[in-house]
C-alpha cells in the first residue's frame, strides 16, 4: 500500500527534476531557442527568417543552424546555401534555376536551433510547405498594352519561372472604362491577350492578374494585380467605313458649295472677270528693244520706214471701146460737137 502513496507526488517530482536539469551547467539545452520562425514564399523566393534568441552567459556569439527534410526523409543540413552556424537571422533558399534548390512540388519541412559553443537550444520546427500550394503570386512582369481597332492588345510575362509539366499560369484582365464599372475577362491560357469588342475612341484602364494552377493537385493560387494602364481604343472596321462615307459626303458637299459660289460670282462680276483675264497689249518689238537699250537708233529707223514713198506698180493696161456715130440731124443747140473718140479695142501694153 505504501507505493500508492507516492503516486500523487510523481508529477511534482518530475517537474523538479526537469528544472534541476535545466539549471545544471552541464546541460546542452539551456540556450533559449529562436523565436517566431516563418517561411516567406513569394514568386520564386524561399526565405526562412526568425527572431534572435536572447544572449546566454557565454562570451561566444550565438549562431544558428538550419536543417530540412522531405516528407519521408531524414533531417539534413542545408547544403544549397550556407545555413549552418550563421550569425544572421535569415536563410535564403531561393534557387537560381529550377534545377537547383527545393523542388516546388515537394513537401519540405525545416527546423532551426541556436548554438553557442558547446551549448545549443532545442529545435524549433517550421510547419511543412509546398511551394506551389503556399506561394504568394505577384503581378505579371513586363505588362505592355497596345490599342487596336475597338480592342486592346495585352502582352506580359509570367511572374516567375515554373515547370510547365507540373503547373501553369492563367490570366485574368480587370478592365473598366473611365467613370465606368469594373469588368473581368478570363481565364486566358496565353500571356498574349486580345481584349476585343470594346467601344472605339474610348479610354479604358486595365490590370492583369496571373493565377498559378497546380494541375495534379487542383490547386489555384491567386495573384496580385499589375499596375493600371490606360489607353484609348482606335476605330474599328465599321467605324472606319462610316468615317469614309461621311468624309466623302462632306468633300462632295464642299465642292458643290464652292462650284456654286464661283458660278454666282462669275455671273455677278462678269465684266470685272473679263477685265482681269483680258490679256494686256504687247509692246512692239522695236520699242521693247529701245527700252532695253535707248542708245540704239531705233526711232530714226522707224521714222525712215514711215516716210511717204511713191506708189509703184507692175503694169498698166488701158481699155477703150469704139464710140458710136451720132445720129444724123441730131444736134443739141448750145452744145459743141464732141471730139471723135479714139477708136480701137483692147490695147495691151507690155509691162
Amino acid at each position: 500500500m505504501r507505493p500508492l502513496l507516492w503516486l500523487p507526488l510523481l508529477p511534482v517530482l518530475l517537474l523538479c527534476g526537469r528544472e534541476a536539469a535545466a539549471s545544471s551547467p552541464n546541460s546542452l539545452s539551456q540556450l533559449p531557442a529562436p523565436q517566431h520562425p516563418k517561411i516567406r514564399l513569394y514568386n520564386a523566393e524561399q526565405v526562412l527568417s526568425w527572431q534572435p534568441a536572447p544572449l546566454g552567459n557565454g562570451t561566444r556569439p550565438v549562431v544558428y543552424r538550419v536543417q530540412y527534410k522531405y516528407a519521408m526523409g531524414e533531417w539534413n543540413d542545408v547544403t544549397q546555401v550556407n545555413c549552418t552556424q550563421i550569425a544572421g537571422t535569415e536563410c535564403d533558399f531561393t534557387a537560381a534555376s529550377l534545377s537547383n534548390g527545393f523542388p516546388m512540388y515537394f513537401n519540405i519541412s525545416l527546423r532551426l536551433r541556436a548554438e553557442q559553443g558547446e551549448l545549443h537550444s532545442a529545435w524549433v520546427t517550421v510547419p511543412w510547405f509546398q511551394h506551389y500550394r503556399n506561394v504568394t503570386v505577384g503581378p505579371p512582369r513586363n505588362v505592355r498594352v497596345t490599342p487596336g481597332e475597338g480592342s486592346l492588345i495585352v502582352m506580359c510575362a509570367p511572374p516567375f519561372d515554373i515547370s510547365t509539366t507540373m503547373a501553369t499560369f492563367q490570366y485574368y484582365v480587370h478592365y473598366w472604362e473611365k467613370a465606368g464599372t469594373h469588368q473581368v475577362r478570363g481565364p486566358f491560357k496565353s500571356s498574349s491577350i486580345l481584349l476585343e469588342d470594346l467601344k472605339p475612341f474610348r479610354v479604358y484602364c486595365l490590370q492583369v492578374e496571373a493565377q498559378l494552377l497546380w494541375v495534379s493537385q487542383n490547386v489555384i493560387r491567386p495573384g496580385h494585380l499589375s499596375n493600371a494602364s490606360c489607353l484609348e481604343t482606335t476605330a474599328d472596321a465599321s467605324t472606319k467605313h462610316q468615317q469614309i462615307i461621311l468624309i466623302s459626303l462632306g468633300v462632295f458637299s464642299l465642292l458643290l458649295v464652292l462650284a456654286g459660289t464661283c458660278y454666282f460670282l462669275v455671273l455677278k462680276y462678269r465684266g470685272l472677270v473679263k477685265y482681269w483675264f483680258h490679256s494686256p497689249p504687247n509692246i512692239p518689238l522695236q520699242i521693247e528693244e529701245y527700252l532695253k537699250d535707248p542708245d540704239q537708233p531705233i526711232l530714226e529707223a522707224l521714222d525712215n520706214d514711215s516716210s511717204p514713198k511713191d506708189d509703184t506698180w507692175d503694169c498698166v493696161s488701158v481699155i477703150s471701146f469704139p464710140a458710136k456715130e451720132p445720129e444724123a440731124g441730131l444736134h443739141v443747140p448750145g452744145t459743141r460737137a464732141l471730139a471723135q473718140p479714139w477708136e480701137g479695142g483692147l490695147e495691151p501694153r507690155s509691162c
